[in-house]
C-alpha cells in the first residue's frame, strides 16, 4: 500500500515471485470512469473508489477461500479501505511502503505510460492515513532498494 509512484507494483511483482503466487495489479481494475478521472488530473473520491475496492476484496475473498497465495498492489489510503479489504480476509496484511514527497515526486516524473499524473501526488499524500497499531503490517522505507523492501517483508512474514 501507498500512494502513487511509492513502488508498490514493483515490490509487488518481486514479493509474489519470491513466495510463488499469483500478483495482482490493483490498478488493472479500475473501471474506465476512474480512470478517465485521474488521467484528468482528477483525484478519485470515496464513492470512485468504492466499486474498485469491492473488485479488490473479491479478488482477495476468492485466494483465501481457493488457499492461494496473492499479493495485491493498491494504495489502500484510508482505515476504511484497509477495513473493507481485510473483511475479505481478516489474516490480511499490509506493507506500506512510505518515503519523503521529493523522491517520489521524482519518480513519478520519470514513470511513462501511466494515467497517474504526477500532480495528483498531493491529494493522495493528503488523504493518506498512515497503518495504526492494530493493523497488522509494516512500513517501509522506499529509500531502500526493492529486494531489501522484499527481504524485509517476508522476515516480517515469518
Amino acid at each position: 500500500m501507498g500512494v502513487c509512484g511509492c513502488g508498490k507494483s514493483t515490490v509487488g511483482a518481486a514479493l509474489a515471485q519470491a513466495l510463488g503466487v499469483r500478483y495482482l495489479e490493483g490498478d488493472a481494475f479500475h473501471p474506465p470512469a476512474n480512470v478517465a478521472k485521474m488521467s484528468a488530473g482528477l483525484p478519485l473520491e470515496d464513492r470512485d473508489r468504492a466499486g474498485w475496492l469491492q473488485a479488490l476484496a473479491g479478488e482477495i475473498r476468492a485466494a483465501r477461500a481457493q488457499d492461494t497465495g496473492l499479493v495485491l498492489s493498491c494504495s489502500a489510503l484510508k482505515r476504511a479501505y484497509r477495513d473493507l479489504l481485510r473483511q475479505a480476509d481478516p489474516d490480511l496484511r499490509f506493507a506500506h511502503l512510505q518515503g519523503p514527497r521529493d523522491l517520489i515526486a521524482a519518480r513519478l516524473a520519470q514513470r511513462r505510460g501511466h494515467y497517474m499524473p504526477p500532480a495528483l501526488l498531493d491529494s493522495q499524500l493528503r488523504d493518506l492515513q498512515p497503518l495504526q497499531d492494530d493493523e497488522a503490517g509494516l512500513v517501509l522505507d522506499i529509500g531502500q532498494a526493492p529486494q531489501a523492501l522484499v527481504a524485509a517483508i517476508l522476515s516480517a512474514g515469518r
